[in-house]
C-alpha cells in the first residue's frame, strides 16, 4: 500500500492487518484459558472442554461381551471367559507388547543406519566475459546414502539390550501377575454369589420354621391354650426372618454384578451357576507350610518380575561403565552427481560423477565434570535398591502364604464345628416345637431355638464358603492358581 501525502493509507493498512492478526489469536487465546484452573475452590469445574472430554468417554468402544443367560456356568468357564474378557489382561498384554517393541529398538543399534536423500536444485548467475555478462543456468541432481555404523563400544549397546531384555521379562511376569489377580478375583466373586444364594435357602428355611411356629401359636391361641403375646413374638419372630430374608436377597445381587463385572460382562447380566451343595469342598490342604512358602517363592510372578528389575538395574551398570571408554564408529556416505549446465550462446552442457567419502571417528570424553561416576553410582544404588525390593517380596510372600494356610486349617475347624452346630440346633429345635405343642414348652424356648437353628444354618454355609474361599486365596498366595496343571473346583 502506498503512503499518500496525509499518511492516511498507512493508518488504514496498519488496522486491517491488526484486525486480522486478531481473528487468529482469539481462537487460540480462548482455547488456553479453557485449559487453565479453575477460577475459585467453592464452584465446581465446568467448561466447554468438559463437554468434548465426557464425549469422548462415551465414545470409548465397549469391550463387554453378551453372557448365555440360560446357561450354568462353572467356575472354570467363568475363569476362561474373565481371562478372554476382562480388560485387564488386555492392558497387561499391551504393555508388554511395547516394551518387546523397546527391546526391538535397542537391538537396532547392533545394526548400521542407512539414509537416503536426493537433492535437486536449479541456480542461475550473470557471469562476466571481458566486456560483458552473460545468463548461466545451472541444474543439479544429486543422490546421496549416508551409512553410520558403531564398530565398538564396550558393551554399552550390550547394556542397554539386556536392559530392554529385563524390561520384557519384567512386563511378561506382570502379565502373569495380572492373571493371577483376576482368576483370584473371579474366584472370590464366585464364592460370595454361592454363600449369598447358600444363605438365602437358610434365610428361606428360616421364614417357613418362623411360619410354622407362627402358626402353632396362633392355633393354641384359638384353642385357648396360648395368649396373644405368644402369638404377638411369633409374628415379630417371622417379620425378622422376612427382613433377613430380603437383605440377603439385595446382597445377593450385588455379588451377581460382581461376578459379572470380573468375568468382564455387564453388571446387569444374569449368570446362572451351581449352587453352593454341588460343589465340592476340600477336605485338607495336603502338604505342609514349608512347601506351600517355597513353591510361591519359586512361582511367584510379582517375585520374578522383581528379579527382573535386579538384572535391569545391573545392564544399566554395565553401561554406566562403558561410557569411560571409547567408541568407534564408521561412516561411509557415496553420491552420485548429475550436474546440467547452459551459458548463452552455448549449447547445454552435461557433466556425471561419483562422490562421497569413507571416515572412522573415535569419541571419547575425557572430562565430563564427574556425570559418569554420578550415573554409574545412581546405577549401582539401583541394583542395592533392587535387591532390597526382592527381599521385602519374599518376606510378604512367606508371611501371605503362611496367614493363608492357617486360615485354611481354621476354616477346616470351623466347618466341622458348624456341622455339628447345625445337627445339635436343628433337634434342639425339633424338640422345642413338639413339646410346645404338648403344651410342656413355652414361645420363648421355641423361638429360641428357632433363632439358634437360623444361626446354625447361617453358620454352616459361612463355614463351607470360607473353606472353598481360603483355599483359593492359598492358590493365590502360593501362584498355584496360574499354573497349567492347576484347576479350580465347579
Amino acid at each position: 500500500m502506498q503512503l499518500n501525502s496525509d499518511g492516511r493509507f498507512l493508518v488504514l493498512g496498519l488496522k486491517k492487518r491488526f484486525h486480522i492478526a486478531m481473528l487468529f489469536v482469539l481462537p487460540y487465546s480462548t482455547g488456553v484459558l479453557a485449559q487453565s484452573a479453575p477460577v475459585s475452590p467453592d464452584h465446581p469445574w465446568h467448561t466447554s472442554s468438559e463437554i468434548s472430554v465426557e464425549a469422548d468417554a462415551r465414545n470409548i468402544p465397549d469391550s463387554r461381551f453378551t453372557i448365555d443367560s440360560t446357561k450354568t456356568y462353572s467356575l472354570p468357564e467363568l475363569i476362561d471367559l474373565a481371562e478372554a474378557h476382562n480388560p485387564a489382561t488386555r492392558v497387561s498384554w499391551e504393555r508388554a507388547r511395547a516394551q518387546a517393541a523397546n527391546l526391538g529398538a535397542a537391538r537396532s543399534e547392533l545394526y548400521p543406519t542407512l539414509v537416503a536423500a536426493a537433492l535437486s536444485q536449479t541456480g542461475r548467475a550473470e557471469a562476466d566475459f571481458g566486456n560483458r555478462f552473460d545468463g548461466q543456468t545451472i541444474q543439479e541432481f544429486q543422490i546421496a546414502l549416508d551409512l553410520n555404523y558403531t564398530v565398538f563400544d564396550f558393551g554399552g549397546r550390550s547394556g542397554r539390550i539386556n536392559a530392554a531384555k529385563a524390561h520384557v521379562l519384567a512386563a511378561n511376569f506382570a502379565f502373569n501377575d495380572t492373571h493371577r489377580q483376576l482368576i483370584y478375583q473371579v474366584q472370590q466373586a464366585y464364592y460370595r454369589l454361592l454363600s449369598s444364594m447358600g444363605q438365602e435357602d437358610a434365610a428361606r428355611a428360616s421364614l417357613a420354621n418362623a411360619q410354622t411356629v407362627q402358626q402353632a401359636a396362633e392355633q393354641r391361641l384359638a384353642n385357648g391354650l396360648a395368649t396373644l403375646p405368644d402369638v404377638l413374638e411369633s409374628r415379630s419372630a417371622t417379620a425378622q426372618a422376612e427382613y433377613d430374608l430380603q437383605s440377603i436377597l439385595g446382597t445377593e445381587e450385588i455379588f451377581r454384578g460382581d461376578l459379572g463385572t470380573a468375568i468382564g460382562a455387564s453388571a446387569t447380566a444374569v449368570i446362572q451357576v451351581h449352587p453352593l451343595d454341588q460343589v465340592p469342598t476340600p477336605e485338607s490342604i495336603g502338604d505342609t507350610v514349608d512347601q506351600a512358602i517355597n513353591r510361591a517363592l519359586g512361582q511367584r510372578p510379582d517375585l520374578m518380575q522383581q528379579v527382573a528389575e535386579i538384572r535391569s538395574a545391573n545392564a544399566r551398570v554395565k553401561e554406566g561403565r562403558a561410557a569411560y571408554y571409547p567408541s568407534l564408529s564408521l561412516s561411509v556416505s557415496p553420491a552420485e552427481q548429475s550436474l546440467y549446465g547452459f551459458q548463452s550462446p552455448y549449447p547445454w552442457a552435461h557433466t556425471t560423477q561419483l562422490g562421497g567419502g569413507i571416515s572412522f571417528g573415535l569419541q571419547w570424553s575425557v572430562f565430563d565434570g564427574g556425570a559418569r561416576k554420578s550415573r554409574l553410582a545412581a546405577a549401582r544404588a539401583e541394583v542395592h535398591a533392587a535387591e532390597a525390593q526382592a527381599n521385602v517380596k519374599r518376606n510378604q510372600i512367606a508371611d501371605e502364604v503362611w496367614a493363608a494356610y492357617s486360615n485354611l486349617n481354621t476354616a477346616f475347624r470351623q466347618l466341622q464345628a458348624a456341622v455339628a452346630l447345625l445337627e445339635s440346633a436343628s433337634q434342639s429345635y425339633s424338640a422345642a416345637l413338639q413339646s410346645y405343642n404338648y403344651g410342656v414348652r413355652n414361645l420363648l424356648d421355641v423361638t429360641a431355638a428357632q433363632r439358634t437353628l437360623a444361626q446354625a444354618r447361617s453358620a454352616d454355609i459361612s463355614a463351607r464358603t470360607q473353606v472353598l474361599t481360603s483355599f483359593a486365596d492359598l492358590a493365590f498366595r502360593t501362584g498355584d492358581s496360574i499354573r497349567a496343571n492347576w484347576r479350580p473346583g465347579p
